[in-house]
């Protein structure tokens, strides 16, 4: 049976169609971190790393939106901390609690993250088209609203 011209076969479930061009952008900007000398740490710690708050983070907070125990974002962060990626400090607004903060070797790795990023979305808005672009962002932001805790 076709559907919009697209036969049912070759349709791609919503969810999938989603997650690909994320795992798309995940691997080029992993890849890319490789190959501008940041090839010590695993996709995991840099699933971790990504949600680090320029301002700092909780271990709590990092598991939380990492989806994972809070042990297992432990050992990641303590990784991350002997590479020379992160660091952790007394929280200044309770002093029982410690922050993760970016060292500076993680702000270099965010800096070509986010120039590998930015090189993406253009390509995908010159594949898309300006609006369509837009739109989908659009659309993308209106979801968040209730599928993401996270947003404000």
């Amino acid at each position: 049976m076709e559907l919009g011209g697209v036969d049912d076969e070759q349709r791609v479930d919503l969810g999938v169609a989603l997650f690909i061009p994320y795992r798309y952008m995940e691997d080029r900007i992993f890849r890319t971190l490789q190959d501008a000398g940041f090839d010590d740490w695993t996709l995991a710690q840099c699933r971790v790393f990504q949600r680090v708050n320029p301002d700092g983070s909780r271990l709590t907070d990092l598991a939380d939106q990492a989806q994972m125990s809070k042990q297992s974002a432990g050992v990641l962060v303590d990784q991350l901390e002997r590479l020379g990626y992160v660091h952790r400090v007394p929280d200044p607004t309770d002093g029982r609690a410690r922050l993760i903060v970016i060292e500076q070797r993680g702000r270099r790795a965010v800096e070509v993250a986010m120039a590998t990023r930015d090189e993406i979305l253009a390509e995908w808005q010159a594949y898309l088209g300006t609006r369509n672009f837009a739109l989908l962002h659009q659309i993308l932001e209106q979801l968040r609203e209730i599928t993401d805790p996270y947003a404000r």
